[in-house]
């Protein structure tokens, strides 16, 4: 199928699931993830209306930028390594991945204007992956009161694989709770209205919950 046609699909999945829990549609915004295929394919996203790209690693990052340019709004959706924030800071919009402090340090050295973020954090406890424990959340987040080039817009995060309804919905909404702690605190560095949660596999449950960034990468453009 064409990346209209799974964009098309994936829009009546999305209107659906809103549906069900009193959500608007428009309140929910596809990231691309094009992490495995090449630009031309990206190309195609740009071309059936999606504006948002999402990239794991930095050097592909920077392969598609140099193709696509300004195109595109650029969302670093990987594990970023701090000696790699120079190569992409001016490049990317926003970064899913923020995680530790030597990491907000380094944005803050190298960014001219401010960076949405979301904090990354480790719901499901596998060690596996990557991200902040939920304890350390809040904590983390205040930290970084005095980082003028960092706005903390929201947390991310990645659930299980697996099909168990039950497990990925208490993941989901273990990060809404925990954005919700956030929110109260009325940080001005760190408003955290946004959810960064829900891949191809269950970005319907995740808008159930509350997403409002979703992460799709082979329902929307396969792979290559």
């Amino acid at each position: 199928m064409t990346v209209r046609d799974n964009l098309a699909a994936i829009r009546r999945q999305i209107e659906a699931a809103c549906a069900r829990v009193g959500r608007n549609p428009a309140d929910v915004r596809i990231v691309a993830v094009t992490k495995y295929i090449d630009a031309a394919r990206a190309q195609e996203v740009l071309d059936a209306g999606i504006a948002d790209l999402g990239e794991n690693r930095s050097d592909q990052l920077l392969e598609k930028y140099e193709a696509i340019g300004n195109q595109a709004t650029w969302h670093f959706i990987g594990t970023l390594q701090s000696r790699k924030v120079k190569e992409i800071i001016d490049k990317v919009d926003y970064i899913h991945s923020l995680d530790r402090l030597s990491l907000a340090k380094e944005i803050e050295k190298r960014a001219v204007r401010p960076v949405k973020c979301f904090v990354q954090v480790n719901v499901s406890g596998e060690a596996t992956k990557h991200g902040l424990v939920p304890e350390e959340t809040v904590p983390f987040i205040e930290q970084l009161r005095s980082f003028s080039r960092i706005e903390v817009i929201g947390l991310m995060t990645m659930a299980p694989h697996t099909e168990d309804e039950a497990i990925l919905r208490a993941c989901f909404r273990r990060l809404r709770t925990l954005k919700e702690r956030v929110q109260v605190l009325n940080l001005a560095h760190a408003p955290c209205t946004e959810l960064s949660m829900g891949m191809s596999n269950d970005y319907e449950i995740a808008i159930e919950e509350g997403a409002t960034f979703v992460r799709i990468g082979s329902a929307l453009v396969g792979s290559m």
